[in-house]
């Protein structure tokens, strides 16, 4: 892996002479790199920047650094369409993630348009010069301002300096360490403790086999089960065709393969959940044996009414069988000094409590947007076939799929955007508006009823009942859609001169802010 402290001199050297670019993309993770390689296909004239407020790429996957991080979706489907994944695991491992997106940053020589140590602050869309003024805060404390034609945002979708706090009642009188997943101390020694994880979803589920591989005990409480699905780390169909074709195509056969077995377990999960519940339970209760106790694996709602967990070689439930690790259904009471008590009366003794309770969702990565003026309020617009919103001009986002992988939208937001900006180019335009002028019938934005989803759901953009107004969790129809249909559809408006007013050359893109 690059050094981190050399990548951020070079980026920050380049940006000081940098102009103004055409398209700017928020986010250096799994988004952003994926939408710059596209670009950098489909629309080699267009200039454009990354600002990535981290001093590596990577995003969720440079943030988190607790034990055993990995992914919760296949490598097939949570590697880009683009560049193929070669390792032996398509249950990868948060390391392995990194490597392959430098090896992409790489290969693509993308380097040159990072911009890192840039957290952005603020937007403002200015219909008069048809162009984002965009300030960001550098780790110094100093701000500068970029302009762009197009904003793109990769940021993801949850809180990065805030995780949910579930305010854990006593939790401040306890004498032992409390952690959050999503700030690990770095080299945190937890050998020989007694470790109680709060918490039952991918987080929880990834630590507590990794834990307590060193830890004297690890509990994972939970206060209402999780529906788990156990699958192997390797994909052995994959990794045979690999041996005997190129991997181009062992990865196109594979990655179409899984995207098809999700969409037919997903679907299968709400027509026919009780076959599903089968499935799932019959490598817990193998793996488990005796250790299996009904009431604390089955959730009181329905397969992928919240996302599966996945149990990657089913090492958790290894790890309950093994006695290195045990699962409690209950309520806190309140946390003591040296444990928790339950409100059924047991007490658990911890040196370690690990508070994996939740994140906490952001939108457009908590950026202050406005429009010509305007604050821009998120739950005024509707989301514009699932990557752009109502009244909001030269903006695309990536939400990724509840039910699926992150990437697989990324990558479909990316050339549909590629597809808008050309498309601009041949008409010579330069504000492209999803605009509404009719009344649309509004329904629930996710059909989930995940905490984190529950909690934020008033802050977030509107849904309606068909398209193009509407975020949608299938894939194969949004990809449909987003590369085969239409770009001009009588809704979405394009408009204004091909003027080149603020992006003249030699205009630097980063200005200090007054």
């Amino acid at each position: 892996m690059p050094d981190k402290t050399g990548a951020t001199q070079i980026a920050n050297t380049v940006s000081d002479a940098t102009i103004s670019v055409d398209v700017l993309i928020v986010g250096a993770g799994i988004s952003g790199i994926g939408m710059a390689v596209h670009l950098g296909d489909k629309c080699p004239g267009k200039s454009f920047a990354i600002v990535e407020r981290r001093d590596d790429i990577g995003g969720t996957w440079n943030l988190f650094q607790y034990p055993g991080i990995r992914s919760d979706s296949d490598m097939h489907t949570l590697g880009f369409k683009f560049e193929p994944w070669t390792e032996q695991k398509s249950i990868a491992d948060g390391p392995s993630i990194i490597k392959y997106l430098h090896r992409i940053k790489d290969k693509n020589d993308l380097e040159q348009h990072i911009h890192f140590g840039h957290k952005v602050l603020s937007a403002s869309w200015s219909s008069e010069d048809a162009r984002w003024s965009v300030t960001a805060e550098k780790a110094d404390g100093s701000q500068v301002v970029m302009h762009a034609n197009f904003v793109y945002m990769g940021a993801g979708y949850y809180d990065y300096d805030n995780p949910y706090d579930a305010k854990i009642e006593g939790l401040q009188s306890f004498k032992g360490d409390v952690v959050h997943p999503q700030f690990w101390p770095k080299d945190f020694d937890y050998s020989d403790k007694k470790v109680v994880i709060i918490g039952s979803g991918a987080t929880a589920v990834t630590i507590v086999p990794v834990m307590a591989e060193k830890a004297a005990h690890v509990t994972m409480l939970q206060r209402t089960p999780t529906w788990y699905a156990a699958r192997p780390s390797k994909d052995m169909l994959a990794n045979f065709l690999r041996k005997v074709m190129p991997e181009k195509w062992a990865y196109a056969i594979i990655r179409k393969k899984n995207v098809w077995m999700q969409d037919i377990t997903f679907r299968a999960s709400r027509d026919n959940p009780e076959k599903v519940i089968s499935k799932l339970e019959k490598p817990m209760k193998k793996e488990l044996g005796d250790k299996y106790v009904k009431e604390d694996y089955t959730p009181p709602y329905g397969p992928w009414e919240q996302r599966l967990c996945l149990v990657p070689d089913g090492d958790m439930f290894k790890a309950i069988a093994a006695g290195t690790a045990d699962l409690k259904t209950g309520h806190i009471d309140t946390v003591t000094g040296s444990g928790i008590k339950l409100k059924s009366g047991e007490t658990l003794d911890a040196d370690v409590i690990v508070t994996a309770t939740g994140l906490k969702m952001a939108v457009a990565g908590k950026v202050a947007f406005e429009v010509d003026g305007k604050p821009v309020n998120w739950p005024d617009h509707y989301y514009y076939k699932g990557c752009m919103f109502s009244d909001i001009p030269n903006l695309a986002i990536v939400f990724g799929y509840l039910n699926a992988s992150w990437t697989l939208k990324a990558d479909i937001v990316s050339e549909y955007t590629c597809r808008l900006l050309n498309h601009m180019d041949a008409t010579s335009t330069r504000i492209v508006n999803p605009v509404l002028d009719t009344d649309v019938e509004q329904e629930e934005l996710f059909d989930f009823s995940s905490g984190y989803i529950q909690r934020a759901i008033n802050e977030l953009p509107r849904n309606s009942t068909a398209m193009p107004w509407k975020l949608n969790q299938d894939y194969l129809y949004d990809k449909d859609i987003l590369l085969n249909g239409a770009i001009d559809d009588g809704v979405i408006q394009f408009y204004g001169p091909n003027s080149q007013r603020g992006l003249d050359e030699g205009e630097p893109a980063l200005e200090a802010a007054e």
